[in-house]
């Protein structure tokens, strides 16, 4: 029995230690799923399963425009306008085929500059 009594002792506070340890908190990985994009006053025609109209994108205002390719969901684009975007990330389980593997989720409009 005295086995047992030690057994547990060490191990209760093991175990205690083991499950403070595998908790996360949403602020440390918010961050990381958080992105800030520039969205360009005119879109561009590109061709994803078919042709279609890509926003203008990107991160810093020293990169080029890139074609994106998605939608960001909760965001309406309006041409003319030069928008700075805080958007939220998220990994889509099993994408389709023809789709993104990343959700894009609007957070906040920044900015709404006319152009």
């Amino acid at each position: 029995m005295k086995i047992i009594a030690t057994i547990l002792k060490g191990a209760l506070p093991a175990a205690a230690l083991f499950a403070m340890t595998q908790c996360t908190t949403t602020a440390n990985t918010a961050g990381a799923n958080e992105k800030t994009f520039i969205v360009g006053p005119e879109t561009a025609d590109c061709t994803g399963v078919a042709p279609m109209k890509c926003l203008q994108v990107k991160e810093k205002a020293s990169e080029s425009w890139t074609n994106f390719y998605t939608n960001i969901e909760g965001f309406t684009y309006e041409p003319g306008y030069e928008y700075v975007l805080k958007v939220k990330t998220e990994k889509i389980a099993n994408p389709p085929a023809d789709g993104s593997s990343i959700k894009y989720t609007l957070i906040k409009e920044v900015s709404k500059t006319k152009k």
